[in-house]
């Protein structure tokens, strides 16, 4: 009862936050849509939008910025934790992506993918108010709410882009991005086959004295220009 309780109050307060006019129309994509329409009796349907920093963002929002992102911690975790593709029959093409809220459809669509990666954190203390030697990464806003554990040895560099991921949870999709802001901050410690420089692949990932040897192993969800780089993972 709890658990219902509080999933009744989290879609209250989703409904609040997003605070649109009535009838209010948008055609971002090749849908057309309308903000809470309800394709059928009591269901309501929403859509949004992930940029490649995390934010989160009605898709019809015009200015997409931090003053207009969505910042409250726990209905992002509400949100992504409940995130996954989007079999419903509706939009699949627009937006691949669907998180479920009661009788709520809030549907997903993103820049690049739908889980990025925005901070490097120690895990929770434990009992006796010892820092746990895990260190995370968490997505989307929602701090350790919302995180993995931090694998060096499986970051990945696109060779084309250059933009950085890491695995995730398969509900997420299996591979998250790491923003730019943070994957700036881990670049130092790429490390390079000699006489490559920075303009090749790295090939190990130097990390708390440790050497890591980079698996690689994101490259096949990850296809390059010249096999297709237009075509997203779809979630689990």
């Amino acid at each position: 009862m709890l658990f219902l309780r509080t999933a009744a109050l989290s879609c209250r307060a989703l409904t609040a936050l997003r605070c649109l006019p009535a009838g209010f129309t948008a055609s971002r994509t090749t849908a057309t849509y309308i903000q809470g329409q309800s394709p059928e009796p009591r269901i309501r349907e929403y859509f949004y939008y992930v940029d490649h920093q995390g934010q989160l963002f009605l898709d019809d929002t015009k200015v997409k910025n931090f003053v207009t992102c969505f910042k409250d911690k726990q209905f992002l975790v509400f949100f992504f934790s409940r995130l996954r593709s989007n079999q419903s029959g509706r939009y699949e093409e627009d937006f691949p992506y669907l998180s479920l809220c009661g009788r709520e459809r809030n549907f997903l669509r993103c820049d690049d993918r739908p889980v990025v990666f925005t901070h490097l954190l120690q895990s929770p203390a434990g009992p006796q108010g010892v820092m746990g030697d895990q260190e995370l990464l968490s997505y989307c806003g929602g701090a350790e709410k919302l995180s993995v554990p931090f694998r060096a040895e499986a970051l990945y560099m696109h060779p084309v882009s250059g933009r950085v991921y890491h695995p995730c949870t398969e509900r997420g999709g299996g591979v998250g991005l790491v923003r730019s802001a943070l994957a700036i901050e881990l670049s130092p410690f790429f490390v390079y086959a000699q006489g490559d420089g920075q303009s090749g692949q790295p090939t190990h990932f130097l990390w708390r004295g440790q050497k890591h040897k980079l698996t690689n192993e994101l490259a096949r969800f990850l296809p390059t220009v010249e096999e297709g780089s237009g075509q997203q993972g779809e979630l689990g």
